[in-house]
């Protein structure tokens, strides 16, 4: 039995003071008009509030530019309580006739960086190299960082030194895919999720069942909106197969985009006089992965240890040669890459069933979720087409 989640647990240190965003499932007995559906909501100091009169979806609603300052929360329909909804918002205690979290991102584009961090960059290299074999790790690890580990640490990506560091790996026969946009001038950018396919705080994440090698990634997502300007932020869990990438980078996809495979959330914390993209660069976040065998393991991903900006990472992928007219939640690499023993001496970490991953840190509260197969994860259902018919029954359109 999963230990019951507060809405302490999940808040950020400073309560209800930024402003609070996202998107909650609000069942037919709670809706306006008895239709259950989705809604961007306002969490505050006294409640939940519906703010489907305001924007029908959350891109909507970050697009229009969503101030707190000019919401009379009088004057907008209350929900329920910010306890009853946190606490309801875990999958297996979940109260069907009361409302929960959703991820909240909506019909945004889900797309990653990868590669942002020097000591992750190590792992997708000796994951490539051991062809994804985690029984090979540890002896590629031993080679890789005697020979390049302390020389990539202060080197800028796209810089002349970078250059030059490329000349020599590859005199060496040590170049590497994960090297070229590790410290080349392009980072990686890929498509994590589909639209609407996410999963919120409480629910649970997916890791194919052929998986042997696996780990969740520990991420801050920026909110961008349609003007490429970067608003908020929250969390994100960009599941990982270390075995499946490690086998060829072509198979991304294979390793990255699954049901229930992209966790964010649990709310948007939009930036105003309580939070700026300064708090995003300085963040520690905090990793704990708590397993029903009695394994735990905590680490914690600085920010600060970043090698390409946040906004360097937005600019690459939202120019004048991409544009996203719904807006993006951008994850921004992290720098965990786990190489505790779990079982076997020299095979690092993987995934069991049942482990309860927590991504944290204080400014964004905690995302919460439990590991499951894909298979046995709740089938995405609910796309662009059902988002469509569903506001129309509710009149929102």
């Amino acid at each position: 039995m999963q230990k019951r989640i507060l809405a302490e647990d999940i808040l950020p240190a400073d309560g209800t003071a930024g402003t609070l965003v996202g998107r909650a499932w609000i069942p037919a007995a709670r809706s306006q008009n008895n239709v259950a559906g989705p809604s961007p909501i306002l969490m505050a100091e006294d409640g939940v509030f519906d703010l489907s009169q305001i924007a029908p979806t959350f891109s909507a609603l970050i697009n229009a530019g969503f101030d707190r300052s000019n919401i009379d929360t009088d004057k907008i329909r209350y929900l329920c309580s910010t306890e009853d909804l946190l606490e309801n918002s875990h999958s297996e205690t979940r109260d069907p006739a009361l409302p929960h979290l959703l991820a909240p991102v909506d019909l945004q584009a889900v797309k990653a960086c990868g590669v942002t961090f020097m000591c992750s960059m190590l792992e997708r290299i000796i994951e490539e190299r051991a062809g994804g074999d985690s029984a090979r790790a540890a002896q590629i690890r031993t080679q890789l960082s005697s020979v390049i580990e302390g020389s990539i640490s202060d080197i800028k990506p796209g810089s002349k030194d970078a250059e030059a560091l490329k000349a020599v790996l590859q005199k060496e026969d040590l170049w590497s895919q994960y090297l070229e946009v590790g410290i080349g001038p392009y980072a990686e950018v890929f498509t994590k999720a589909q639209v609407l396919s996410s999963v919120g705080s409480g629910d649970d994440v997916g890791i194919l069942p052929f998986s042997e090698w696996n780990n969740p990634e520990p991420e801050i997502v920026l909110l961008v909106n349609n003007q490429a300007q970067v608003v908020g932020a929250t969390l994100g869990n960009d599941v990982n197969l270390r075995d499946i990438e490690g086998r060829s980078a072509l198979l991304l996809g294979k390793a990255k985009d699954n049901n229930a495979s992209c966790a964010i959330g649990p709310l948007v914390r939009l930036f105003d006089n309580t939070f700026s993209i300064e708090d995003v660069r300085k963040a520690d976040v905090q990793l704990n992965i708590r397993g029903e065998d009695g394994f735990e393991l905590n680490e914690v991903s600085p920010m600060t240890a970043i090698s390409r900006d946040v906004l360097d990472l937005v600019g690459q992928t939202f120019n004048e040669n991409h544009q996203y007219p719904d807006g993006i939640a951008l994850f921004t690499g992290t720098l965990f890459a786990p190489t505790q023993d779990r079982d076997h001496p020299g095979q690092g970490f993987t995934h069991k069933l049942g482990d309860t991953v927590t991504i944290a840190t204080p400014k964004l509260g905690a995302l919460i979720n439990t590991v499951t197969y894909t298979n046995r994860a709740p089938q995405w259902e609910f796309g662009i087409s059902a988002l469509i018919k569903n506001l129309s029954e509710r009149g929102l359109l």
